[in-house]
């Protein structure tokens, strides 16, 4: 039948540079590695993109962003590729890219990019063809490029004991939490006004240390019934399209929060510079497409979730939302700094919402004990536990691309000792193939 690539045996062949498409051999003696090199990675990049634009076509969620030649992305809907050829093609390329090597940094990452991002399309083609769900532990390894440390929910009692004694009055802590949580929601009638506040807020403080593309730009929707409560859907030549979802309360913490994570310095301002420094000034074609289920995801939602601290260090967020975004919404200012504390308690308990999710991942409880636990646990209400229920069912392990992948790209990002040298850490990361089996480097 015929194929949206080049003959695979012409690519591999030829292109990579193999004998038999089995066995690796060297360059050809008449030309410089470095270009030979060169070749080889835009080739399998393009190669790549119309494999991940193909696997779409059996996954709705799975091409997160697609902004390279349209008349690729039509060719993928017109004439479908089946499932096992395709994972024959991502096998055949990634063996290939395999048994290359590059000394120059930059072309290091790019390689090494290329591979774990087809081991990851691997993974998650042979969970379609199989239509069995890999376990946790083996999506965050092949999906994600990383191993998340693993606790017992016993472990979070301490911080539920502190808990405890912050909120008191009637009935169970997950009913006195969800109730006390209700004095902080943002009103309905008050949440463009809010999150406009905040997004441009989070805009200022990022182009004081990011030049950004000056046609950069981006719509804000308020959406409902959704698995999420933010989304960024990037579109290209740096715009983007941010949703919020209103399904359920948002509390004033969540406007800088998204406001960062989605826009400004997280999704809006990867993708833009990813696509200004890599698809536009070098030509990287693989950096036209985002395969959600990717290692690149955790260098997305890390640097997103990292963006919020990054942006507002120190007592920064606090001070702006109770200067600001309180009077906005008509709350109570003097509750400000409380409520702060009270944040900083749940969010020691977000490494619970990772272990729930690898035991029903994993079979070992199922979706009613599901939205006991995240209760129990997460201190939600049952709405917004079936909420994450939903969450999990269409994303599986992606969960720990919030927390543990905010722990790493801290990490990486603290390494330095100043705020400048940490920003320039972390636009490194912005604007560079790396990867979380690369941070090293």
């Amino acid at each position: 039948m015929k194929t949206l690539f080049k003959p695979l045996t012409a690519l591999l062949c030829s292109t990579l540079l193999l004998t038999a498409c089995d066995k690796p051999v060297a360059p050809l003696n008449s030309e410089p590695a470095a270009a030979v090199s060169v070749a080889v990675l835009d080739e399998a990049a393009e190669h790549y993109v119309k494999l991940v634009l193909a696997l779409g076509q059996y996954d709705s969620n799975y091409v997160d962003a697609y902004y390279g030649p349209a008349e690729w992305a039509e060719a993928v809907k017109q004439q479908p590729q089946p499932l096992p050829e395709l994972l024959a093609e991502a096998q055949l390329l990634r063996d290939a890219l395999q048994a290359h090597s590059e000394t120059d940094a930059m072309l290091k990452l790019r390689l090494h990019y290329l591979q774990r991002q087809l081991t990851a399309l691997i993974s998650h083609a042979d969970t379609l063809q199989n239509g069995t769900a890999a376990s946790f532990e083996q999506q965050a390894s092949e999906l994600y490029d990383t191993q998340p440390p693993q606790q017992d929910l016993s472990s979070f009692a301490p911080v539920l004991a502190e808990l405890e004694q912050l909120v008191p009055g009637e009935g169970s802590l997950t009913e006195r939490v969800v109730a006390y949580r209700k004095n902080f929601v943002i009103p309905a009638d008050k949440l463009q006004l809010v999150f406009e506040r905040a997004i441009a807020e989070c805009r200022d403080r990022t182009l004081q240390r990011i030049s950004l593309p000056a046609q950069e730009n981006f719509t804000l929707e308020f959406v409902t019934d959704k698995p999420w409560s933010g989304y960024n859907w990037y579109q290209g030549k740096a715009y983007s399209l941010i949703q919020i979802n209103t399904e359920r309360p948002i509390d004033i913490s969540r406007a800088v929060d998204l406001g960062c994570h989605e826009g400004y310095p997280g999704h809006h301002t990867y993708n833009a510079l990813l696509e200004t420094e890599l698809k536009q000034q070098r030509n990287w074609v693989e950096f036209s497409v985002y395969a959600l289920f990717s290692p690149q995801s955790l260098i997305a939602e890390g640097t997103a979730n990292y963006g919020i601290d990054i942006a507002f260090p120190g007592e920064q967020k606090l001070a702006f939302e109770r200067d600001v975004l309180y009077p906005l919404a008509g709350l109570d200012p003097s509750q400000a700094a409380s409520y702060d504390r009270f944040l900083k308690l749940m969010a020691r308990l977000s490494y619970a919402g990772n272990e729930i999710a690898r035991l029903l991942l994993n079979g070992e409880i199922d979706e009613e004990q599901f939205v006991a636990l995240q209760q129990q646990y997460l201190l939600q209400s049952e709405a917004e536990a079936r909420q994450r229920l939903r969450f999990v069912r269409s994303y599986g392990a992606y969960v720990i691309n919030y927390n543990w992948g905010k722990d790493l790209v801290k990490q990486y990002v603290e390494q330095a000792s100043s705020e400048d040298e940490r920003w320039q850490r972390f636009i490194s990361l912005l604007s560079t193939p790396k990867l979380p089996s690369s941070l090293a480097w």
